[in-house]
C-alpha cells in the first residue's frame, strides 16, 4: 500500500511545501497542541452531540456521499473562535496559500470549515478530487485548492481515517487509482493530512464497533471563486466585528483587489471594503 510521508509542525516550511508539490499530500504532526486541540474540542461537543446523523442533504447524491452515519457541523469560523483565529489563520495553512494560490489570484479564502463525526458503519466515501466542484474552471497545471483534515481524535485504518492517492495531482483526469496507490492518513490527534485540490482522497470505512473518528476538513481557494459554503452567512457580522481583521478578510470580509496587476475587484460594498465597513461599526 501505499504511503504518506510525515513531517513535524516544526519542520521548515520549505521542505514541507516542496514535499506536498511532490507528492500531493502529507501529514503534518502535531499542527495543534494538546491545549489547541482540547479547547477546540470543548467548543464544539456541544454541537457534535446535537447534530444529526440521519439529517437530509440539499440532494441525494450527498446523502449518499456521506451516509446516514455522520454528524455533521458546518460554518467553523461562526462557532468556534479558535478555529478562527489559531487554526484557520495559521502560519503553515497561510504560507502555503501562499505558495499554491497566490500564482492565480490577488488573495485567497476560506472555502469550508466542515466537521465530520464519522461514526460506525461509516462507509468509504467515493475517491474524488475536491477542486471538481469548480468543474467549469478552465484547464489549469496551476492549484485553485488548498485542502486539509485535522484530526480531532487519533485516526487509525479502522475508524476509517482518510485515504489519499499520492501523486494523483499529476495524473491525467481520467486515470482511476489501484488500490495499492491509496495511501491511509494514520495520525495522531491534532495532526493534518494536508493535499492539494487535484489530489484524489476519500473518508475511510469505519469498521469499529464504538469509534467516533472526528476531523474537520479546511480547504482555502482562489479569493474570486465561488466558495461552498457561504461563510458570510455563517459568519455574520455580528460574530465577525470581533474576529481579526485576517480572520474576517478569510471569511468574505474583504475586496479581492487586483487593480494592481491590471484586474480588477471584486466583493465590495457601497464602493468600500467591507472588512473596513466592519470595522468602523457601519456594518
Amino acid at each position: 500500500m501505499a504511503t504518506i510521508d510525515h513531517f513535524p509542525s516544526t519542520a521548515r516550511f520549505d521542505v514541507i511545501a516542496d514535499a506536498l508539490d511532490r507528492a500531493g499530500a502529507v501529514i503534518v504532526d502535531g499542527l495543534l497542541d494538546a491545549g489547541l486541540l482540547g479547547k477546540i474540542n470543548r467548543e464544539l461537543d456541544p454541537l457534535v452531540e446535537a447534530a444529526d446523523p440521519a439529517m437530509k442533504h440539499r440532494t441525494p447524491e450527498l446523502d449518499a456521499f456521506f451516509g446516514p452515519f455522520v454528524r455533521h457541523v458546518s460554518g467553523l469560523a461562526g462557532k468556534s473562535r479558535s478555529f478562527a483565529e489559531e487554526v484557520m489563520c495559521h502560519p503553515l495553512y497561510l504560507s502555503l496559500c501562499d505558495r499554491f494560490l497566490l500564482p492565480l489570484c490577488a488573495d485567497y479564502q476560506l472555502n469550508l470549515g466542515h466537521l465530520m463525526d464519522r461514526g460506525p458503519g461509516a462507509e468509504r466515501q467515493l475517491l474524488h478530487r475536491d477542486q471538481a466542484v469548480w468543474n467549469y474552471f478552465p484547464a489549469t497545471d496551476q492549484e485553485i485548492q488548498v485542502s486539509s483534515v485535522v484530526a480531532l481524535v487519533d485516526f487509525s485504518r479502522e475508524n476509517g481515517a482518510t485515504l489519499v492517492v499520492p501523486g494523483s495531482h499529476r495524473w491525467p483526469g481520467d486515470r482511476k487509482p489501484a488500490e495499492s496507490e491509496v495511501a491511509c492518513a494514520e495520525m495522531s490527534a491534532g495532526s493534518a493530512v494536508v493535499y492539494l485540490g487535484s489530489t484524489i482522497h476519500a473518508g475511510g470505512t469505519n469498521a469499529t464497533a464504538d469509534q467516533c473518528r472526528r476531523g474537520f476538513h479546511l480547504s482555502y481557494t482562489l479569493g474570486w471563486l465561488r466558495t461552498e459554503e457561504n461563510n458570510v452567512l455563517a459568519v455574520p457580522p455580528e460574530i465577525a466585528r470581533e474576529l481579526s481583521p485576517r480572520a474576517q478578510s478569510l471569511v468574505g470580509y474583504g475586496v479581492h483587489d487586483a487593480i494592481a496587476t491590471q484586474g480588477g475587484y471584486t466583493g465590495m460594498l457601497d464602493m468600500r471594503d467591507p472588512g473596513e465597513l466592519l470595522r468602523k461599526g457601519l456594518l
